[in-house]
């Protein structure tokens, strides 16, 4: 599987090493279209992401950003769960990003409205293709990404961008940008870290296209450039 891969000592590296391909993106973008329109995730290296970036006001024109999501959970805006709550608390209220920057899922309606209007809102706001400048994602120990999850794929509709995704193994609907729309990205950037993620990482870098079972597999952007980015932990050297 060709990849951009780089190996990171620890977790507080791969953090920053986040933040900094960040603004390597961001940069270029806001200069060249005059915005860089992101979609972001949650978890715990996302987090770490934005508190780094949000210690750096002066880094790029954050006025020139916008933001969207990979996935959310059908949770209220203000519920400890929530991807958005997290990222307001962790990078928009410290740099005062304007509401009409932030493009939410609003996961405290019903699943599938919400997924058809996010849907409808990256058709108005990027176009048919709905072209995103870059994608940030994660991993987890399944070796799922955004909200698509091992055994669910085949249910996803592949000419949506969003959708409600029923994931069995919590019993609940996420929602969640298709790889429609991740792999239409300029940029997507996936990061993973920890060893409880090491055997999913080997198999979706190193094994066969298994992608119901592994659906990070499902990243591979048509036209633009996926960079992996792992700590030690997740990619342990060979012995």
């Amino acid at each position: 599987m060709p990849r951009n891969l780089h190996v990171l000592p620890d977790a507080a590296a791969l953090a920053h090493a986040a933040a900094g391909h960040f603004l390597t993106l961001a940069a270029p973008a806001i200069e060249s279209r005059g915005r860089f329109d992101v979609a972001l995730a949650g978890g715990s290296t996302p987090k770490a992401m934005n508190a780094i970036l949000a210690a750096q006001p002066q880094a790029i024109d954050w006025t020139r950003v916008r933001f969207f999501f990979g996935d959310e959970r059908c949770v209220p805006p203000d519920h400890p769960d929530s991807n958005y709550r997290m990222t307001r608390e962790t990078l928009f209220a410290p740099l005062d990003i304007e509401q009409t920057q932030i493009f939410r899922m609003h996961g405290e309606d019903e699943p599938h409205a919400a997924a058809a209007a996010y849907d409808a809102l990256l058709e108005r706001e990027l176009g048919a293709e709905a072209i995103l400048d870059a994608v940030f994602l994660g991993m987890g120990p399944d070796g799922h990404t955004a909200s698509l999850f091992p055994g669910t794929i085949a249910g996803i509709d592949g000419a949506r961008r969003a959708v409600a995704n029923f994931v069995p193994k919590f019993g609940t609907f996420r929602l969640t940008l298709t790889p429609l729309v991740i792999n239409a990205a300029r940029h997507v950037t996936i990061t993973a870290g920890g060893a409880e993620k090491a055997a999913s990482l080997a198999a979706v870098l190193d094994g066969p296209h298994e992608p119901d079972t592994y659906p990070s597999q499902l990243v591979a952007p048509a036209s633009g450039d996926l960079t992996w980015l792992v700590d030690a932990a997740a990619h342990p050297a060979p012995v």
